[in-house]
């Protein structure tokens, strides 16, 4: 927020609700108050040169690893490396240490972010096969949602029990996010792996272990069990072809109980580029075919997975660069996501209007955020000012991650963002973080 808390974006290019339009943006406080084609009003001006204002990116699958993996990450460290990316809200994930399967330890990771977060958040409440009481009682009009895991990841957060799935799916009043893969797909195929290649596995071989059959079996009973039991059911990081045919592109995605994400790295990478980056791209689930890589990105523009966004999950380079039985999975991605999407636009694989839609208004409409994901009179002023014609080279020096490492080092990537607003606040000036925490709590208008 400027000096008096009024700013007028000038000669913008404004993208929201499926549309560009030429003209001004006014914001007074911590609320955008009007656009139009022309705004005269007193403030600050910013000359947008004919650049894009586009609403900040909502994240809906990060990892920021505190409390308990703060050799990692921490929630301060990503929350900037977030803002930097045009990421202006996350939802961040459970499996930390200790795994936030109660309230008191959510609320905990909620003070933290409270006291050093540039960008607005939420935390998951990870569901075990004993916390149901937890579940119950949760308030979900400030909690984003819960989150299953019913495959394995980093941590030791998993629900197997049919029993207990079966309760947490009828009972559950609010939005269920899973991350689906089947556990004993992947036990059985790690064996063989393990049998024919003995200590000699690489992360080539990671989508032969973590395998397209493994996902769909997995999704596939999750979306089972919501179409059961009713219950508004959100599947993370598509990453097969064969998990589409799952989903409902006939639905409005406001009212739809059934939707999907698709993660940047499983639209942007595919199983060749294991020969180069190794360990650095093995995560879960594993990126897989080019077929794979080419099928989610054509779901998302067909309207059958309703959001993008990246998982983020840093480890250090020490951790990635064990033999591959050691080596954790996950990559820090939420710098660049909107690069990595402005490489498609580039490449006329799909508009700025159609990124816009899937990465800051579809999570908004899915989670029923209150006031954010659009550029809309009234809502909360939280903006991304880009560029498209100019490049961004990632390196090293220029990193915000804590890991200080990426699959990306060395690309020049299209596009380039020149500044990052929340709640009004100015907190990324195209150069650096600057100081100010204007990062607020999310609120959802729960209707289940």
């Amino acid at each position: 927020m400027t000096m008096d808390g009024v700013t007028i974006f000038k000669n913008a290019r404004i993208i929201s609700e499926g549309k560009i339009s030429e003209g001004d943006l006014l914001v007074i406080g911590d609320k955008i108050e009007k656009i139009d084609s022309t705004i005269d009003h007193h403030g600050v001006e910013i000359d947008c040169n004919g650049n894009y204002l586009m609403p900040g990116i909502i994240d809906d699958q990060v990892h920021f690893r505190e409390p308990g993996l703060t050799h990692k990450a921490t929630i301060a460290t990503e929350s900037r490396a977030a803002v930097a990316g045009g990421v202006t809200s996350f939802m961040e994930m459970p499996n930390t240490n200790p795994p936030a399967t109660t309230l008191a330890l959510l609320e905990n990771k909620y003070d933290i972010a409270r006291n050093c977060s540039p960008a607005n958040y939420s935390f998951f409440l990870g569901a075990t096969e004993h916390n149901l009481s937890e579940i119950l009682s949760a308030d979900y009009y400030k909690i984003c949602g819960v989150k299953i895991f019913m495959g394995s990841s980093t941590g030791s957060l998993i629900v197997e029990d049919d029993q207990a799935l079966e309760q947490i799916f009828a009972q559950c009043p609010a939005l269920i996010a899973t991350h689906c893969e089947d556990e004993f797909k992947i036990r059985t195929n790690l064996e063989k792996i393990k049998h024919k290649y003995g200590e000699l596995v690489s992360a080539a071989m990671h989508p032969q272990i973590r395998t397209a059959e493994g996902c769909y079996l997995s999704s596939f009973k999750a979306t089972s069990l919501a179409k059961k039991y009713g219950t508004r059911l959100h599947i993370l990081h598509i990453s097969t072809e064969k998990e589409i045919s799952l989903f409902n592109n006939a639905i409005d995605r406001k009212v739809k109980r059934i939707t999907a994400e698709a993660c940047v790295h499983h639209m942007y990478f595919d199983q060749s580029d294991y020969a180069l980056l190794g360990n650095k791209i093995k995560c879960n689930p594993a990126i897989k075919r080019r077929e794979d890589k080419e099928a989610i990105l054509q779901a998302v523009l067909d309207g059958y997975i309703d959001v993008i966004a990246t998982d983020h999950a840093p480890h250090t380079f020490e951790e990635k660069s064990k033999p591959y039985f050691e080596a954790p999975a996950g990559l820090p991605l939420v710098q660049h996501t909107l690069l990595i999407m402005l490489s498609h636009y580039k490449n006329k694989k799909i508009s700025l209007e159609q990124i816009i839609d899937k990465m800051c208004h579809a999570p908004a409409d899915i989670f029923q955020i209150t006031e954010r994901g659009y550029l809309k009179e009234g809502f909360k002023a939280d903006i991304v000012l880009f560029n498209t014609d100019q490049t961004t080279r990632i390196t090293k020096e220029n990193l915000l991650y804590k890991c200080a490492w990426s699959p990306l080092e060395g690309k020049e990537m299209n596009g380039r963002i020149l500044s990052t607003w929340v709640n009004g606040q100015l907190v990324f000036d195209g150069q650096k973080i600057l100081g100010n925490n204007p990062g607020e709590r999310l609120n959802f208008d729960f209707t289940n």
